[in-house]
């Protein structure tokens, strides 16, 4: 991979698919992938939103809120299931893992359509690939 951002629909779902590929040929511990910080969307001091892909595992921490969104998402994703819901009492949200059993082309469009359905991003948000 030579590219670790993109900012349109399509391009971002190429980054996503590639970064897929090469985590799988790697036989890498895990991808991550991270949109930009928005301040009106994710307060002054939270982090950006991120999703992690390992084997077969998307993690990722959301609100209550962004669950509830995340669980609507997934009607359309029938092959995709949340195996945990993990809600710490340290922690101001609940970080949920989901089985996704793909190629990666159908991975690429669920990240894709986590940030924007999930995560409140329009649709030239910029994403990057910070790790494979």
């Amino acid at each position: 991979m030579t590219r670790f951002e993109a900012d349109t629909s399509r391009e971002r779902r190429k980054l996503f698919a590639d970064a897929v590929v090469a985590h799988r040929n790697r036989g890498s511990a895990f991808l991550t992938i991270e949109a930009d910080r928005d301040p009106d969307l994710d307060g002054e001091d939270a982090p950006c939103p991120w999703v992690q892909f390992s084997d077969k595992t998307f993690n990722m921490d959301v609100t209550d809120e962004e669950l509830d969104r995340l669980k609507d998402l997934l009607s359309s994703f029938p092959e995709f299931r949340i195996d945990q819901l993990e809600s710490p009492e340290e922690a101001e949200g609940t970080n949920v893992r989901i089985t996704a059993r793909s190629d990666a082309n159908r991975l690429a469009g669920f990240v894709d359509e986590v940030f924007q359905a999930v995560y409140g991003r329009a649709d030239d948000y910029r994403a990057w690939v910070v790790a494979i």
